[in-house]
């Protein structure tokens, strides 16, 4: 989350010194388009796994930021490695240790782990002159992880696995827009919160509204 705070202030104060406040205002917002993507994750805890998002693009909070919302979900099996940490510290409760229950990772079964996440990203967008919009960016918002398994069905371990919590993120990106309504894009995304880390490839398709949207800038 520092890193995050660290990077967006950093590259929103680029804008600001050539921009007033004034150009900055929520009232610029409007929908222009909806995209979904389809990306890869490399997470700390679980296996690497697909990932599907659905990203809104919400037009230009002043020049060059763009605001884009994302919803996003992966589905996962807890690697055999934390489920081996984990019964380890399971077995330093108190509770455990004073009816001598000693918990083998083996016990636990097969674990799977989930989360549906709602980000909100912001984007300093600028073009090239291949006709390509670059963007980099952060995002914040919360995760809801939610953790499955025959064994741990109904007991207190599937509820330790169980949580929402705030994340932070940062991303870079490209797209190009191959017809009117209809861009594609690449993201480079990498996402932190205090339950499990992971960087992401993702790749998509946005539909987008026929017009122009207020505080775009040179952006598109």
């Amino acid at each position: 989350m520092l890193a995050a705070s660290a990077l967006f202030a950093a590259f929103v104060a680029a804008p600001l010194n050539a921009q007033s406040l004034a150009d900055y205002d929520y009232a610029n917002l409007s929908f222009r388009g909806i995209g979904l993507d389809w990306g890869y994750i490399w997470p700390t805890k679980v296996e690497s796994t697909s990932m599907y998002s659905l990203r809104l693009d919400l037009g230009y909070l002043g020049p060059g930021i763009r605001i884009a919302p994302v919803v996003s979900y992966w589905n996962s099996k807890v690697k055999q490695s934390e489920l081996e940490r984990f019964a380890d510290q399971l077995n330093r409760l108190d509770a455990l240790q004073e009816r001598g229950v000693v918990i083998d990772a083996s016990e636990l079964g097969e674990i799977d782990w989930s989360d549906l996440s709602l980000m909100v990203d912001a984007h300093l967008v600028w073009s090239t002159p291949v006709a390509l919009l670059t963007y980099v960016g952060v995002g914040a918002g919360v995760h809801a992880l939610n953790g499955r398994g025959d064994a741990i069905a109904g007991t207190f371990v599937e509820d330790l696995l169980d949580s929402t919590t705030a994340a932070g993120a940062v991303m870079a990106g490209v797209e190009g827009e191959l017809f009117t309504a209809l861009r594609i894009y690449g993201e480079a995304r990498y996402t932190l919160m205090s339950d499990v880390r992971y960087p992401a490839l993702r790749v998509g398709a946005s539909f987008m509204v026929p017009r122009t949207a207020t505080g775009s800038g040179a952006a598109r």
